[in-house]
């Protein structure tokens, strides 16, 4: 099985449908993703990032230099807060959870993300 990097780049190359660049596409879909993990409990950086590898069973990895700066989007979009603790490990780490903007917009933002892929994969199944 492959593993893929869920990460972000800059490039501004070419128009998505619906309005996105190609990148935006990917950056929201890691914030959908952080948005989805964070319903059910709060976590640090590093508990999300292993978390969406559980679930996506090691084919999702997300790198610090893409979670981060997700983290801080969402952050000042008013959808996370953070507030410093302490780790299972005993270090000292930021706990990231819902507000409850945050919470409304998983629900928005997966059901967008599934209207995409149903139409994607309609495409796919044509094609």
């Amino acid at each position: 099985m492959s593993t893929v990097e869920v990460s972000h780049t800059s490039s501004n190359a070419g128009q998505a449908e619906m309005g996105r660049q190609p990148n935006d596409l990917l950056q929201g879909t890691l914030e959908l993703l952080i948005l989805r993990i964070l319903v059910r409990e709060e976590l640090h950086g590093w508990g999300i990032s292993k978390r969406i590898r559980q679930l996506s069973e090691g084919t999702l990895e997300v790198n610090q230099g893409s979670l981060y700066p997700a983290l801080y989007r969402l952050r000042d979009r008013g959808l996370v807060t953070g507030e410093w603790g302490v780790s299972n490990e005993g270090r000292r780490a930021k706990f990231y959870r819902l507000t409850e903007a945050g919470r409304a917009e998983v629900d928005v933002e997966r059901a967008t993300w599934i209207a995409f892929s149903h139409a994607v994969n309609r495409v796919l199944e044509g094609a």
